[in-house]
């Protein structure tokens, strides 16, 4: 199936590259996230895409048709940035109208905005308008002229958790329903990993993986990738094909790597069991429907159990046994690079 959008060896920059030669596909009713750091490049490969800054070399299309050196106003391409970026001085329905025919205006305003939630809210002014009701009349605006792709610049980021939630839910089911495709510029892994059909994480300007969420977060790519995508531990192991042995002991692993590995262990797949590794407890955290308890094994590794809040907590310095249940996923040691443990709040170092 040919993409609505598509990005081909993008690069970009400001006197020096930011973005180096990126691809990225995006199909027809497709939620796509791009996931990374602050400096990664997010922004300035949407701004690219959008035509708000000149690429260095590469492409984008849209339907097949170049867009590379054409004007923003002209490329059919949504855009919702951060701060919604309404026009102060007119109305939401103004706002929402704005560059529309007077033929089609007056049906696709107020079909717009009984879709986002909006109704009787036409004659506001923005500034009279709560931070999500801002955020729904920018989406609104830019899904009226019916684009084949929006692009979305982080717009839940500046909302508190509560609304970000809510508004985020709304604005994606409206796009899935419009059918239209979407990009999301996102820094938030629960964010990207819950809506989006496909994640591609930037780093360092590159795309390092394109992926499903489950993919990314059961399979990353890299260590780096496995540390920054959720909470991990990374153990040394060495392998005979199937089984790597680590300081968690044997686990069980899906590729057929052999010799030195790097076993990728998630909390939920470490057990607190009376037949595992020795362990003491050097912490316990409690997240509502969950217990996060920090071990520390006899070899001072440091990792991770999430176990459910219902099961009687452990206290820290207790004894106990730790195992790993499943299948882990390994990759080749890095070069020079000694796995290192990470635990959720730390994740995104590199």
């Amino acid at each position: 199936m040919t993409a609505v959008l598509q990005v081909r060896g993008l690069s970009a920059g400001y006197g020096s590259p930011v973005l180096h030669d990126v691809d990225l596909d995006v199909h027809g009713g497709e939620f796509v996230s791009v996931l990374g750091v602050s400096g990664s490049g997010k922004t300035t490969l949407l701004r690219t895409v959008a035509g708000l800054h000149r690429a260095v070399a590469g492409s984008v299309a849209l339907h097949g048709r170049d867009l590379t050196r054409v004007a923003p106003q002209h490329r059919g391409i949504g855009l919702v940035p951060q701060e919604g970026a309404l026009f102060g001085h007119l109305t939401v329905a103004r706002n929402v109208g704005y560059g529309l025919h007077r033929s089609v205006r007056s049906a696709r305003v107020p079909d717009l905005l009984a879709r986002l939630g909006l109704d009787g809210l036409a004659d506001r002014m923005p500034h009279e308008l709560s931070g999500g009701q801002r955020q729904r009349v920018a989406l609104a605006r830019a899904l009226a002229p019916e684009p084949a792709v929006v692009l979305l610049d982080e717009p839940f980021a500046n909302l508190d958790a509560g609304l970000r939630a809510s508004v985020r839910a709304d604005v994606v089911a409206t796009l899935r329903a419009a059918g239209t495709a979407a990009v999301l510029i996102t820094h938030d892994q629960d964010e990207a990993l819950s809506v989006s059909d496909r994640v591609a994480v930037l780093h360092e300007g590159r795309i390092v993986q394109d992926d499903i969420p489950e993919r990314l977060y059961s399979a990353p790519a890299t260590e780096w990738l496995a540390r920054f995508v959720g909470a991990a531990t990374l153990l040394p192991g060495e392998s005979d094909g199937t089984v790597a042995w680590t300081a968690l002991g044997e686990v069980r692993h899906d590729t057929r790597l052999t010799g030195a590995v790097t076993a990728v262990v998630r909390p939920e797949q470490v057990t607190l069991t009376d037949g595992g590794v020795s362990a003491q407890v050097s912490g316990v955290e409690f997240h509502g429907h969950t217990r996060v308890v920090c071990l520390v094994l006899p070899d001072g590794t440091a990792t991770t159990a999430r176990i459910p809040a219902s099961d009687p907590p452990p206290r820290p310095g207790d004894p106990v046994k730790a195992a790993v249940t499943g299948t882990v996923h390994v990759l080749p040691p890095t070069a020079g690079e000694r796995p290192r443990w990470d635990h959720g709040h730390l994740s995104a170092r590199t």
